[in-house]
């Protein structure tokens, strides 16, 4: 499912890749389920910063990250301000998810089993997805689709979030998972370079942040 892109009137982070065009949130990361993983920025210091603050930015992030149009994003908005209470279950929902992502592929990353309960978090949305994906025939191939019916669901956009996940979990992509090596930084990519070296969610950000940050340590030091 596509869509055109929102205009959010701010940034919501200050690493990583700067977002074009007044976007609210960075897509980083290379897979879908990373870039929802990275809605919690500087996990690693004393005041991690909430991106997705109410449901109006979890929509706004669904339609920045294309998988809900402008056109449904609108009707989820208004379907939210006459349901307070399940637009609030709806993002409680996303951020359990957000969580239960990041523990698995910060898990994978790192080399190490996962710990909590993050697989059971996934599995039990997965149901879900299946139940909404539909098979559908594109002149003369088929491609999964995501059924009309479900687009005043208010956690719909999970549902891609979802499947990213699990489909990165069981692929060799899994193995090229990994975190920003910045101290302010826990974000998560896949290293897509040659020799699997890449060390930063961005090199013209967190990469740079840590050469000043050595340049002034060896200053102070000589």
């Amino acid at each position: 499912m596509t869509g055109q892109r929102d205009q959010p009137t701010r940034i919501r982070r200050g690493g990583g890749i700067a977002p074009p065009g007044g976007h609210a949130f960075e897509l980083s990361g290379g897979e879908l389920c990373l870039d929802f993983a990275n809605t919690l920025d500087a996990r690693p210091t004393d005041t991690p910063r909430e991106l997705l603050t109410d449901y109006a930015d979890l929509v706004r992030w669904s339609v920045q990250a294309k998988i809900v149009t402008p056109r449904v994003a609108r009707r989820l908005k208004n379907q939210a301000a006459r349901s307070h209470r399940k637009a609030a279950g709806a993002l409680r929902r996303a951020r359990e998810l957000r969580e239960a992502i990041f523990d698995l592929c910060s898990a994978a990353a790192r080399r190490v089993p996962p710990q909590g309960a993050a697989v059971g978090v996934l599995n039990r949305h997965l149901p879900g997805v299946l139940e909404h994906l539909r098979l559908a025939r594109d002149n003369s191939d088929y491609r999964w689709v995501w059924e009309a019916a479900g687009e005043d669901a208010l956690d719909r956009m999970l549902w891609p979030v979802v499947r990213s996940a699990a489909e990165l979990l069981t692929s060799e992509r899994l193995d090229r998972v990994r975190q920003c090596s910045a101290e302010d930084c826990d974000w998560l990519f896949l290293d897509l370079s040659k020799n699997r070296s890449r060390r930063w969610c961005d090199m013209t950000v967190c990469g740079n942040r840590s050469k000043v940050r050595r340049f002034r340590q060896a200053q102070r030091g000589s």
